[in-house]
């Protein structure tokens, strides 16, 4: 391959985004980047050091602090700090707040610079919400990934059952519907399709033949 080969997946949360990324990831031996997991490790700082309260962000003491923020991966494993944060990231007090954290101007200057230097010099499978229109404008493959709300909201609830979260299926659904409304309509980089992406409804796929359209589409494109 002579240049690096990037495939963006954008969507909504819980459209299978991170999972059809990892899929595609490991059969094509490219690293994986889950753009909103970084989101989310900011969100948990913020959190952790008392940055956000009523709703609201204390953005100027967040943005005075943005260079002690230090985000890596490590296969599947995500680290702030120097902590493995994994699990903690994926709660749903982060998924109430991340979608505040985002629509901050710097802190997505902050991300997307990281973001682009980790596909600069190697091909790289990346999901989020604004990799294919800001991130990655020439991705080699752009994917758009809807759901519908409702298997979106059981499948967000079957993970939190299993890492023992407490909630109700309704409870993930309204989430859900607030934050597609804030990165929809949010100023900086918004939840939109690229138009020259391509669209999947993930509910008229298994994991598995998503996954196997996409390698046929790459095969395509690399030959």
């Amino acid at each position: 391959m002579k240049k690096p080969f990037v495939i963006a997946i954008d969507g909504a949360s819980s459209t299978g985004k991170s999972t059809l990324a990892k899929g595609l990831a490991k059969a094509l031996g490219f690293p994986h980047v889950d753009s909103g997991a970084m989101y989310r490790g900011v969100t948990l700082y913020v959190q952790q050091h008392g940055l956000i309260e009523n709703k609201k962000v204390k953005t100027e003491t967040l943005l005075s602090q943005l260079d002690d923020i230090h985000l890596r991966f490590e296969g599947d494993t995500f680290w702030l700090n120097g902590v493995d944060v994994s699990a903690e990231i994926r709660s749903m007090q982060v998924s109430e707040a991340v979608s505040l954290v985002a629509a901050i101007p710097e802190v997505r200057t902050f991300l997307v610079a990281q973001q682009r230097i980790m596909g600069a010099n190697q091909s790289v499978v990346m999901d989020g919400r604004d990799i294919g229109t800001v991130v990655f404008p020439k991705a080699d493959i752009k994917l758009f990934l809807t759901a519908d709300v409702n298997i979106r909201a059981q499948r967000r609830f079957d993970e939190l059952s299993a890492q023992n979260t407490l909630t109700s299926v309704a409870e993930v659904r309204n989430n859900l519907a607030e934050r597609d409304h804030l990165d929809s309509t949010r100023a900086e980089s918004p939840l939109v399709q690229a138009a020259d992406a391509i669209v999947l409804d993930a509910t008229q796929y298994t994991v598995e033949s998503m996954r196997d359209h996409v390698l046929d589409l790459v095969a395509e494109r690399l030959n």
